[in-house]
């Protein structure tokens, strides 16, 4: 373990690609920097000590006051399909990588969130305000504590800094890890321009360092698209059973090993609508809760295009026929791998023995009409399998309007359960089953208080945030239903 980020095992990582691949650059410092938070399992995991926040020179670095010493920071190049439509190049606008570390035999990528400008910023300022990093820092580690594939978050900086958005805010930096940050975009990049063989290397590289049982063989980019296929079921499959809604699926925002990445205009559901949208700006409802495993599927036919000029790399029109054939029955497959995934996780929350395909959509239906809040339902409902008594059911009762049908739904539910196994199968029920979200609300009242330079809700909010699925009754009031006002609460990409 050291304490300097710099003496880090840096590796030579995505830089090994080349540069028609990323921009050399260096980050804009930024003024009067200090710490707004770390996470402590995110520095144990590249290799910090427990006491790196004391090195001056840390802060500095991930402030964009200091560079690494040989290793030059870069931005990368990618394009993508932004609400449907096709937006050309983009890139890492406000996004620095400083670059790949190793550590216990992992590779993580290192990057600075809000370090200023580079060449794909665009019309804007590559600026994060303090409101966006909270949320994006926040996130990454909940959603690491319930389970779900994400990126990191290592620290928050903070400065005085001014930074216009809809109201003049201040500036902020994240500093994200992750084993990989490419995107189906950096394929489509590559594709779009015809530049396959820089596509192959991509390709190549993601294999290597990411899926380095597939690159042996016969056809590896085929089984490379059947893996993220396979990873991206099973992650939004996480996302809609825990209610999490990403806010912006677009293809640039799409990890090549499974992640979620980019936490923007992003919510976990309160009271219970399929139709939901967490992002004031997708009028349409594109994203909206219940299209995110329709978007996941669109987005790997995007991705599956890009990948075609390497597995139908061929002269012979049969050839590519076939291919286009073998394409067109994995992907087809998505839905059913997509609903496999999601089965299993309700599965587990409910505590049954089996797979019930109609007793969760009838509860998960009930749940809509209702607008029952989603998180305290269920795990209310793992005390009434454990003690079903008149007090427990009926906690989970008011919540809804229609009593009827919930009663209804609820003896068809217990008949499952076998007794002498209720009180196992309840405690497993709340390993699945979280107590604690990162509701926004909550979000909302850390951003209030860091915003007036007191950040001690945020340390506690994350801790708390570390062990989701334990009772913790030091912790208790995140786990209260959400106040009238949290429905007024209104994100957009900007957040």
């Amino acid at each position: 373990m050291t304490k300097s980020i710099d003496s880090l095992n840096w590796q030579d990582g995505f830089l090994q690609l080349g540069n028609a691949f990323f921009t050399q650059l260096k980050p804009t410092p930024l003024p009067d920097q200090f710490w707004g938070s770390t996470s402590a399992e995110v520095s144990k995991l590249i290799g910090l000590s427990p006491d790196w926040e004391q090195d001056e020179q840390n802060l500095k670095i991930l402030s964009g006051n200091a560079v690494l010493e040989n290793k030059p920071a870069y931005s990368t190049i990618y394009s993508g399909h932004q609400f449907g439509v096709w937006a050309g190049q983009l890139g890492d606008g406000r996004a620095i990588h400083l670059g790949t570390v190793q550590h216990d035999d992992q590779t993580f990528e290192i990057q600075l969130k809000g370090a200023g400008k580079t060449p794909y910023s665009r019309m804007g300022d590559g600026r994060a305000v303090l409101r966006s990093s909270i949320r994006e820092f926040l996130c990454s580690e909940a959603m690491a504590g319930l389970g779900i594939p994400t990126t990191r978050a290592l620290a928050i900086t903070h400065s005085t800094a001014p930074v216009l958005r809809e109201k003049l805010e201040t500036a902020s930096v994240v500093t994200r890890v992750a084993p990989s940050f490419i995107r189906f975009g950096h394929f489509e990049h590559f594709a779009s321009n015809q530049q396959y063989d820089q596509l192959a290397q991509l390709a190549d590289f993601v294999i290597e360092t990411q899926y380095p049982h597939l690159k042996d063989g016969e056809d590896p980019y085929l089984e490379l698209l059947k893996e993220v296929i396979s990873k991206s079921a099973d992650l939004v499959a996480k996302w809609q059973a825990v209610g999490f809604c990403h806010g912006v699926l677009n293809t640039d925002n799409m990890s090549i090993i499974g992640l979620s990445l980019d936490y923007g205009p992003f919510s976990f559901i309160d009271a219970t609508d399929l139709k939901f949208i967490c992002n004031h700006s997708d009028s349409a409802g594109r994203y909206s809760y219940l299209n995110q495993p329709n978007v996941f599927h669109w987005n790997l036919v995007r991705l599956a295009e890009a990948l075609l000029p390497l597995i139908a790399a061929s002269d012979d029109e049969a050839v590519i026929d076939a291919k286009v054939e073998i394409l067109k029955e994995i992907l087809f497959a998505f839905p059913k791998k997509y609903e496999q995934f999601y089965q299993e996780a309700m599965r587990l929350k409910l505590g049954l023995p089996q797979v019930e395909n109609a007793l969760v959509e009838e509860l998960v239906l009930l749940l809509d009409r209702n607008k029952v809040d989603y998180t305290f339902f269920f795990r209310a409902l793992c005390n009434v399998v454990d003690r079903p008594s008149i007090q427990t059911i009926s906690v989970v009762k008011d919540l809804f309007l229609d009593h009827q049908g919930f009663d209804r739904w609820l003896q068809k539910y217990l008949s499952y359960i076998p007794s002498e196994q209720a009180s196992t199968i309840a405690a497993q029920m709340r390993r699945h089953n979280p107590k604690y979200i990162l509701r926004q609300y909550l979000a909302q009242e850390v951003i209030e208080k860091a915003e007036q330079g007191d950040f001690s809700l945020l340390e506690k909010l994350q801790t708390c945030l570390k062990k989701p699925f334990d009772e913790q009754p030091e912790f208790s009031e995140f786990a209260r239903l959400p106040p009238d006002w949290a429905a007024q609460i209104s994100v957009s990409c900007s957040s």
